[in-house]
């Protein structure tokens, strides 16, 4: 066993965010609430142009606009900013609700366009804004900036190029402390873990077992003891596949000693992953040729935001869909929503079957 080749292999892995080799974008972004912070520092980092912020706030704008990008025109109405001709790409990161409108506005306008996640709300309601990006020919993607945490991108990467063998079981788990969100709008969503938060983990499941589609979904959530939330805390999931199988834990309200694990079977090999955060990771990937621990670089927020609108930029140059491409996270959804489903039937459920998600 000479544990060299493992690293000769996986050593030029590509795993890092991807520029366009050409194209120097101008993006427009809408909805320049909490998260925006991190997209705007993100698209500094690479060097991207912002040209524009849009939010019905004022304040929010001349914040981002003080902090990141100064020269930034300012607008309170979203139709003001698809008037511009010169803006290729728009970064669309408000809530779901008025998020389907504004991405239809964009696509009309002759805007590429960068969706926040969760997508949608309603299965049909995406296919319909992926056949109006076809008609529009723009390209509509998905900030599922979870796919370059450096760790996530790293194993999916790995995976790809066969390192460990073909997958059958990916198990993930989470302890942290979500109560952040209270006194915001997301205390407000009913299935906060699950949906809003899960949604990376169900997207991350389908790129660590990518050889088919989950066929059905198990899951349950629950309040944590003490807790003055309206959203449950706790919630777990069972994914299957014909010939694999998943797990998924989510334990929000702890507040100390924090953990995120992943550990992903295959038929050559394993890979595993943990640390205190999500934002700093030590990954092993083992096979018959040794074991391994890359030294990885960067964080999740923010080399995650730049990932994803690297790869939109990408696909643009290169005309090609992109990997996040709104079609196929509307898969992810379909587990995603499958398991909300399933944590108040108590039943298993296939994914695609709920076209909605559930109050």
């Amino acid at each position: 066993m000479n544990p060299n080749t493992l690293v000769q292999a996986l050593s030029p892995l590509e795993y890092q965010p991807r520029h366009p080799k050409n194209l120097q974008p101008k993006i427009g972004v809408i909805g320049c609430g909490g998260i925006i912070k991190h997209h705007l520092q993100a698209y500094l980092d690479a060097g991207w142009s912002v040209v524009a912020l849009c939010d019905p706030i004022r304040e929010r704008c001349e914040t981002a606009a003080k902090n990141f990008f100064p020269n930034a025109k300012l607008y309170s109405d979203y139709r003001e900013l698809l008037a511009l001709p010169d803006i290729d790409v728009v970064d669309i990161a408000t809530h779901p609700p008025e998020r389907v409108e504004l991405i239809r506005a964009s696509l009309r306008n002759g805007k590429h366009v960068l969706s926040q996640k969760p997508f949608v709300t309603d299965l049909d309601v995406g296919e319909e804004l992926v056949r109006l990006a076809e008609r529009c020919q723009r390209r509509l993607a998905v900030n599922q900036n979870g796919r370059w945490a450096p760790h996530f991108s790293y194993a999916r990467n790995a995976i790809q190029q066969g390192a460990i063998g073909s997958t059958f079981a990916a198990h993930l788990s989470v302890h942290w402390d979500h109560t952040w969100v209270r006194g915001t709008p997301f205390e407000q969503v009913k299935h906060l873990i699950l949906y809003d938060f899960a949604i990376h983990w169900f997207d991350i499941l389908r790129m660590l077992i990518p050889h088919a589609e989950p066929t059905r979904v198990f899951a349950s959530s629950a309040p944590a003891p003490q807790q003055n939330m309206m959203p449950h805390l706790l919630g777990q999931c069972l994914v299957e596949w014909p010939d694999a199988q998943a797990t998924l834990a989510f334990d929000a309200a702890l507040t100390h000693g924090q953990q995120d694990r992943l550990f992903v079977s295959g038929t050559a090999g394993s890979i595993f992953s943990c640390g205190e955060s999500y934002q700093d990771q030590k990954l092993t990937i083992r096979n018959a040729s040794g074991e391994w621990s890359p030294r990885l670089q960067g964080k999740w927020f923010s080399d995650g935001f730049r990932g994803t609108m690297g790869e939109l930029l990408c696909s643009i140059e290169e005309n090609r869909c992109p990997s996040i491409d709104a079609a196929d996270n509307l898969k992810s959804l379909a587990v995603c929503f499958a398991a909300v489903a399933s944590s108040q039937s108590h039943q298993p459920i296939v994914p695609g079957s709920i076209r909605r998600l559930t109050d």
